[in-house]
């Protein structure tokens, strides 16, 4: 290495060892003011419309037949009665739960766990096939929502006439109007948080207490408080329930696929959007789409479905019947915005090819499980006795000996009877005991039981000594009616013998 050489490579490793050199930090100007965003975006007031020409469309007609239906069973089944008590009322109070001639006791709480596992599997393939079917027509936050807008719309008038009512100054006409709607909501409200209390304790013994003034405190605060909470979610918050309190928003996307059959705008045949007359529609070089705002005005959730597949969408199909009037008076036809799925509107698919696609694994996996289900419960109903009977062994004497009166030694158990009556008249039962040579009762072996009523009998069970094995036996004790020899029960336990 020369040393010219020698001198550079010094000078890089003194360099290199060298403190780095210090850069001064110079202070940035601050950036322009910005407009702050909210994580919750104010609620803008929406106007749906109550309808687009004279009648109402398709969709519509079977929102209002569920509402209908499902209000009729609501407020009625309550009243309707069975063998001289409420039909329906599970009666909390009292541990009972009366469905017409079906009595549920505590201990039934698994046929419940059934009934809720059915729900789900429902919830589950309707999602699948058809998208937010619950949503759209039964769901009650969107079946009261229609009921209260109803009566909005009958006192304030139609969205028009809404709007200008809202944004005129307070007068005294406006300040009736307002209070008219809010006491008929609050009538209708209170109505339903009866009802609903009305399932749980009999609703004429509560409807006389209210009448007389005279409602306990628990039943005043349930009836006030789901009648404040049908008040406000069905007047006041509406779509707010369903953009950001229903947890069935946000996970009904792990239930869609691309044949779930959904709401969609067809954007191939719409776009470009744009007025025109009738006349010269297609020689503008436009699509089927009129751009007339229609869709939106009617969306109970104030958004447009021509955006695509959104999270607000409740699938009532308000924008479909709308569209469809407004194909009707362009002279196209209908369909614009239709029930289709992804897949049909990519591959243009036929209605038959979407019905055949529908029967997927998914929906054939859910199917099987709902049928299952349902099978499982009709089965156990069915074959369910309504007699309840559990044994339970005397521990103060587990096992002792008793002389007869021929001197005969024999082996005693005692034992405690719980029987539960599990139908609406008096029943007497006996008891029979099996399971070993000799085996006898030494107490009584008949009892009654008054209707829907429990009793807890003692029982004495005698076998010979000279027969009898030693340790534990295994026994059978049955309790049958007199009167109904299917109403019968049986419970598995052990007679003890403690000599050696």
């Amino acid at each position: 290495m020369s040393v010219d050489q020698e001198s550079n490579a010094g000078s890089e490793r003194q360099r290199a060892n060298a403190p780095a050199a210090v850069i001064p930090i110079r202070p940035v100007a601050p950036a322009a003011a910005t407009e702050l965003e909210e994580m919750y975006a104010k609620r803008r007031e929406i106007y749906p419309r109550s309808r687009i020409g004279d009648s109402l469309g398709l969709f519509q007609k079977w929102r209002w037949g569920f509402v209908w239906l499902t209000q009729i069973v609501f407020y009625g089944l309550p009243w309707l009665t069975w063998n001289d008590r409420q039909a329906v009322l599970f009666d909390i109070a009292e541990r009972r739960f009366h469905l017409f001639g079906l009595i549920l006791l505590p201990q039934d709480a698994i046929f419940l766990t059934a009934l809720l596992i059915i729900c789900a599997y429902a919830l589950f393939l309707f999602t699948a096939v058809g998208g937010r079917l619950w949503c759209g027509y039964a769901c009650p936050q969107t079946v009261y929502s229609e009921i209260f807008m109803w009566i909005e719309r009958r006192i304030e008038g139609d969205r028009v006439r809404r709007m200008t009512l809202d944004r005129a100054p307070w007068s005294a006409g406006k300040v009736a109007r307002k209070s008219a709607k809010h006491a008929a909501w609050g009538i209708l409200a209170l109505w339903t948080g009866f009802t609903f209390v009305g399932y749980f304790t009999p609703i004429r013994e509560l409807g006389a207490a209210a009448i007389g003034l005279e409602l306990g405190g628990w039943a005043l605060f349930w009836t006030l408080f789901y009648g404040f909470a049908t008040y406000g979610n069905a007047g006041w918050l509406r779509e707010q329930v369903c953009k950001y309190m229903c947890p069935y928003a946000r996970f009904q996307s792990a239930m869609f696929d691309r044949d779930t059959l959904i709401i969609t705008y067809d954007a191939g045949r719409g776009e470009p959007r744009g007025a025109r007359s009738r006349s010269r529609g297609k020689a503008a070089g436009l699509g089927d789409c009129v751009d007339c705002g229609l869709c939106v005005q009617v969306c109970p959730t104030g958004i447009d479905i021509r955006n695509g597949l959104q999270i607000e969408c409740i699938g009532c199909a308000a924008c479909i019947d709308a569209c469809d009037h407004v194909m009707d008076r362009a002279g196209l036809p209908r369909g614009l915005v239709r029930y289709a799925t992804s897949n049909s509107l990519a591959q243009n698919y036929s209605r038959a090819g979407i019905v055949r696609r529908m029967v997927r694994p998914r929906v054939l996996v859910y199917s099987g499980l709902l049928l299952a289900a349902v099978s499982a419960l009709a089965l156990a109903l069915l074959a369910r006795v309504p007699l309840k009977v559990d044994v339970i062994r005397d521990r103060a004497a587990l096992a002792r000996e008793v002389l007869d009166e021929a001197d005969q030694v024999w082996i005693e158990n005692v034992y405690r009877i719980q029987v539960v009556n599990a139908t609406e008249r008096g029943q007497t039962y006996a008891l029979r005991a099996a399971g070993l040579p000799g085996l006898a009762l030494a107490s009584e072996a008949e009892f009654d039981v008054p209707p829907l009523g429990k009793v807890s009998v003692p029982l004495r069970l005698r076998a010979p000594a000279r027969s009898l094995p030693a340790g534990s036996s295994a026994i059978t004790i049955e309790v049958q009616a007199l009167a109904d020899p299917a109403l019968r029960k049986h419970d598995d336990t052990t007679f003890l013998n403690l000599r050696r």
